[in-house]
């Protein structure tokens, strides 16, 4: 069986995360999507709100699971969950820059490969950084998000 990972932290899951999962469950067997915590980072949704966000939207996907990433490095996890690809979207060379050396590390530390994934041109924009802003201000995101993240999203902020 071939078992990919698409690791993110997901806060809020967008339209361009789907897309690329979606991509990457036609690709191999099963797909994890392991919702990860950045400490560097700070979020405007927990941990069980983002994994609830993305179980409500990609439950009706054949093959796809999501799972907590827990503590540790993502090798790790792909070792302890017999995982053989890492699936990344990119949408810009930025996006490449940054991904590659965390790539090639993974290869180094487990053997495992990562498969980069172009975004659609249509989500080549999105960012959950730029969905959170936007939405903060009052701007509407309804075509950028999944129902489930829209709906936290505007439920927040008391709309």
């Amino acid at each position: 069986m071939r078992r990919a990972v698409c690791p993110g932290s997901y806060d809020p899951i967008h339209n361009g995360h789907v897309e690329v999962i979606a991509r990457a469950a036609s690709l191999f067997d099963e797909v994890l999507v392991a919702v990860s915590t950045n400490y560097a980072k700070k979020y405007r949704f927990s941990g069980p709100e983002r994994l609830a966000m993305a179980r409500e939207t990609l439950g009706g996907l054949r093959g796809v699971s999501v799972v907590p990433m827990g503590e540790g490095l993502l090798a790790d996890f792909c070792r302890e969950h017999g995982v053989n690809a890492i699936v990344k979207g990119l949408r810009s060379v930025q996006d490449y820059q940054y991904e590659l050396p965390m790539a090639v590390m993974n290869r180094h530390l487990t053997g495992i490969e990562t498969v980069f994934l172009p975004a659609e041109s249509r989500y080549t924009h999105l960012s959950s950084t730029l969905i959170k802003e936007v939405s903060s201000l009052g701007g509407d995101v309804s075509e950028l998000v999944p129902r489930a993240a829209y709906r936290r999203l505007y439920q927040e902020q008391g709309a």
